[in-house]
C-alpha cells in the first residue's frame, strides 16, 4: 500500500496542529492489508552502533518529546474502534504460527495490559500491548515508543489511539480509554534509540481514571538485570492472531545495551510489560522493560530496553502531564 505521511509536531499535552476528522476520511476507503515491514505489527529491528556512526546531533534542550490529541481527535478514535473493527484487524495479519516458548496466559486475568489499537503513518489499523502502571496521575500507561512513532522520522505519528486494557478475544470488559497524550525519547524521534513510550489516557465514560478502574503494575528504573521475568503481549501469530494475551518466561541477559530473554513471540507484542517479581495469582508484578525487538524474523529472542534516567524522564513528564 502507498506511503502516506501524516505530520504532526511534538508539541504540549493541551495543542495538537491538525485535525482528525479529515485524516478519518482519507482512511475510510484504504484496504486493511497489512505489510509486516514498516508497521507496529514488525517489531523494531535492533539498531547497530555503527549505523550511528557520523550522526552527531546538537543536545536537544528537552529529551523528551511529546505528542497531543484533542478533544475531538479523541472523541473520533473512540468512535472508530467499534467491537468489530478491533476483531477485524486481528485477522488483515497473520505471521506465522505461535512459537513453542509463548504460551497463551491461563492464569488470573491480567487487568492492566491490553491492546493498544490505532492506525499507523501507513493509514493501516494495526495494534501493540500496553500496560497501565502505577503514577501520580492515575492515567499512565507504558509501551514503546515505537508503538506511537517511527524512529528517526518525526513527522510519521500514529492516530486513532486507544487501549483496551484486559482484552480477550473481542471482549473489552473495563473499556476503552482514549489516548490523549504520548511522551517517547527525543533519541527515539530523532536516532531510533530508547524505543519506550509513557502514554497519558483519558477517563472512561463514566469518569474514572484508568488505575481506579484496573490497577496498575509498579514500575522500576535502574534495577540491576537478571532474576525471573514474564513477558506479555498480543502477538499476531496464529491461531490467536492477536485475540488472547500470549506470555514468555525467562531470565533476562544484558545486550549490546539492551536486554534479552528466551522468546518467540512476533509483531502486535510490541510494548507488552516485562513483568519481574510476577506474582501469577495476583496479576502483579514490577515492570522493568517492554517488548522492542526480536533478533530475527523466526524470532528465538526478545529484546527490551533498560530502564534508566531516560526512562524515568520519559514516565514523569507523562504522569504529571
Amino acid at each position: 500500500m502507498p506511503q502516506t505521511s501524516m505530520p504532526r509536531t511534538s508539541t504540549p499535552w493541551t495543542s495538537a496542529p491538525w485535525t482528525s476528522a479529515s485524516v478519518i476520511r482519507r482512511l475510510r476507503g484504504r484496504a486493511l492489508a497489512l505489510a509486516a515491514a514498516g508497521t507496529a505489527l514488525a517489531l523494531a529491528a535492533p539498531i547497530p552502533a555503527t549505523a550511528l556512526a557520523g550522526r552527531a546531533r546538537p543536545a536537544a534542550a528537552d529529551p523528551v518529546s511529546v505528542l497531543s490529541y484533542t478533544a475531538k481527535e479523541r472523541k473520533d478514535a473512540l468512535a472508530y474502534w467499534t467491537p468489530a473493527r478491533m476483531k477485524a484487524v486481528g485477522k488483515s495479519v497473520d505471521l506465522g504460527p505461535t512459537g513453542p516458548k509463548a504460551k497463551p496466559w491461563q492464569g488470573t486475568a491480567m487487568k492492566t495490559v491490553g491492546r493498544l489499537f490505532f492506525v499507523n503513518a501507513n493509514g493501516a489499523d494495526t495494534w501493540c500491548t500496553a500496560t497501565a502502571v502505577k503514577s501520580a496521575n492515575r492515567s499512565a500507561v507504558m509501551t514503546a515508543a515505537h508503538c506511537v512513532r517511527r524512529g528517526s522520522s518525526p513527522h510519521n505519528t500514529n492516530i486513532l489511539m486507544v487501549f483496551v486494557p484486559g482484552y480477550s478475544k473481542g471482549k473489552a470488559p473495563y473499556g476503552a480509554f482514549a489516548v490523549r497524550g504520548a511522551a517517547t525519547p527525543r533519541t527515539w524521534e530523532n536516532d531510533s534509540t530508547d524505543d519506550l513510550s509513557t502514554l497519558v489516557v483519558d477517563p472512561d465514560k463514566g469518569g474514572r481514571k484508568l488505575t481506579d478502574v484496573v490497577g496498575g503494575q509498579d514500575i522500576a528504573f535502574n534495577r540491576p538485570v537478571g532474576g525471573t521475568v514474564s513477558a506479555f503481549g498480543y502477538s499476531a501469530t496464529r491461531p490467536q492472531l492477536g485475540e488472547q494475551l500470549l506470555h514468555c518466561v525467562g531470565t533476562p541477559k544484558e545486550k549490546d545495551g539492551l536486554q534479552a530473554i528466551p522468546c518467540d513471540m512476533s509483531g502486535g507484542s510490541s510494548g507488552g510489560p516485562w513483568l519481574a517479581d510476577f506474582n501469577a495469582t495476583t496479576g502483579k508484578g514490577v515492570l522493568v522493560s517492554v517488548n522492542s525487538a526480536l533478533d530475527s524474523l523466526t524470532p528465538t529472542e526478545m529484546q527490551g530496553e533498560l530502564l534508566g534516567a531516560t526512562a524515568e524522564k520519559v514516565y514523569d513528564r507523562a504522569q504529571n502531564g
